[in-house]
């Protein structure tokens, strides 16, 4: 059996539905092939089933577990009271399905012009996808598959039951210690959202400090916090391997030249990502992949076959629940319209969802001076932002990277309690290229974290240590 499409949409996560809803609105005949080879996800893909969703649920349970026990506030003494991790999780699974089927399966249902399939999809020729036995034709396709987590090449890992984070998710019991294997942004919540649930966590880096691709005084912010909470952190590490004997696990590794193994009840292996791009039958299509297996496509989201498109974590980084769905968008509308849009990716922001929060946005400095430019930072201590005082809690840093002689803004970086939240000032000022005056001439509510933005524009003209609240 076959049929016919304008468009024939490969995925069911954050890129797809994206794609989906605009080929609706320009009321295109769609089909969405939802089947990929992450384990976990069903439709809505990742984020919701498998990501952003039960991670930061998790997270935030986690967090307010042992804040029972370490608040700030000298009139209060709460204890640790009792948990029951199973209850946590089946919660967590609750909010995953209400979601799914709220933002995901009744979208669909309502999108007209669109036919979902559940089914993996491939390619059989340059204008057709077989799904089940079903033949799909179309001019245009957009490939949005996704990725899984990626499994390094270390000595005993087929032999050994480790987790991903699909598994991590949806543990039955909490693991006494946990391994992880990757200090980026996915190992290290991990490793605060078992920690504060009570695991003895190991974090294992392959780089000099966490968070490599951040500034160095985020990294070192943030491995002070998680070691305060009794996160052992090695870095500039190498695995030679890992064993596993009946229910416990040893893993072996090397730092700075010496040579150390830890026992565990679990190992997560956080190790970056590899596309879902195996079973799509690419060649046939004309599709190429660049060395990491990811779909290479050009800045109108266009693959190098002139009538497919790709959007999502099965192109690579960055690996996010907004910016894919942006590129899903996108890619409709350079496929169907003239709009030939293109993604800033310097403009996107992204955040760690640790405690305290990481967040991001344009250039690092070390990034602005590689391409010429001579900046300026300003760097503020979160402890000379008044409200920080007020909530108990003053860990973290605020920098600014600015352009020395324009003044401005490069890049925002923080490390705060609810930066993720705080960071979006920082995006629209790399957006809109506001300077560092734009900054400090806008009002802000005091008192407030966000108002460390302006208290670090304020940083580059003064001793903001030795300043009233007040100052202008």
């Amino acid at each position: 059996m076959s049929s016919r499409f304008d468009l024939v949409i490969l995925g069911q996560g954050s890129a797809a539905f994206a794609a989906a809803i605009k080929a609706n609105e320009l009321k295109l005949k769609t089909a969405m092939v939802g089947g990929n080879a992450t384990k976990g996800t069903v439709i809505g893909g990742t984020c919701v089933n498998v990501g952003c969703m039960p991670s930061k649920r998790l997270i935030t349970v986690g967090t307010l577990f042992h804040n029972g026990v370490s608040n700030s506030f000298q009139g209060i003494s709460y204890g640790r009271g009792s948990l029951d991790f199973r209850k946590v999780v089946q919660e967590k699974n609750r909010m995953v399905k209400k979601f799914r089927k709220e933002k995901y399966a009744d979208v669909l249902k309502n999108l007209e012009n669109v036919t979902y399939y559940g089914a993996d999809g491939s390619f059989v020729s340059r204008n057709e996808v077989k799904a089940r036995d079903e033949t799909l034709r179309a001019e245009k396709f957009i490939i949005a598959t996704g990725a899984r987590t990626s499994i390094p090449p270390i000595e005993g890992a087929d032999k050994v039951n480790y987790l991903t984070n699909e598994e991590a998710l949806s543990l039955d019991e909490l693991p006494r210690s946990l391994v992880i294997i990757g200090g980026r942004a996915l190992g290290l919540e991990f490793a605060q959202m078992f920690a504060q649930f009570g695991t003895e966590v190991t974090v294992l880096q392959r780089n000099q400090r966490i968070l490599p691709d951040d500034e160095p005084e985020v990294s070192t912010a943030l491995t002070q916090y998680l070691r305060e909470i009794g996160i052992d952190i090695y870095t500039n590490t190498t695995i030679i391997r890992v064993t596993q004997k009946e229910k416990r696990k040893t893993v072996s590794f090397v730092t700075d030249g010496t040579t150390s193994e830890v026992n565990c009840d679990q190992i997560l292996f956080a190790t970056g990502r590899t596309p879902n791009t195996e079973q799509l039958g690419l060649d046939r299509a004309g599709v190429k992949v660049n060395a990491g297996g990811f779909i290479a496509v050009n800045g109108e989201m266009q693959t190098s076959a002139s009538h497919v498109w790709a959007a999502g974590d099965v192109i690579g980084e960055p690996m996010l629940e907004t910016i894919a769905a942006k590129e899903g968008a996108t890619a409709v509308q350079n496929a169907f319209t003239s709009s030939k849009k293109r993604i800033n990716f310097n403009e996107v922001p992204s955040a760690v969802f640790t405690y305290p929060e990481v967040a991001r946005v344009g250039l690092t400095d070390a990034e602005a001076n590689g391409k010429g430019i001579k900046c300026a930072c300003g760097i503020l201590p979160l402890e000379l932002v008044p409200k920080a005082h007020v909530i108990g809690d003053t860990r973290g840093v605020v920098k600014l990277v600015a352009d020395r002689e324009t003044k401005v803004i490069l890049g925002v970086h923080i490390v705060a309690p609810h930066a993720a939240d705080l960071i979006h000032e920082g995006a629209l000022a790399v957006k809109n290229r506001l300077t560092i005056d734009d900054i400090i001439d806008t009002v802000h509510v005091f008192p407030t974290l966000s108002e460390s933005i302006k208290l670090a524009a304020q940083s580059f003209y003064m001793d903001v240590g030795k300043m009233s609240c007040c100052v202008e």
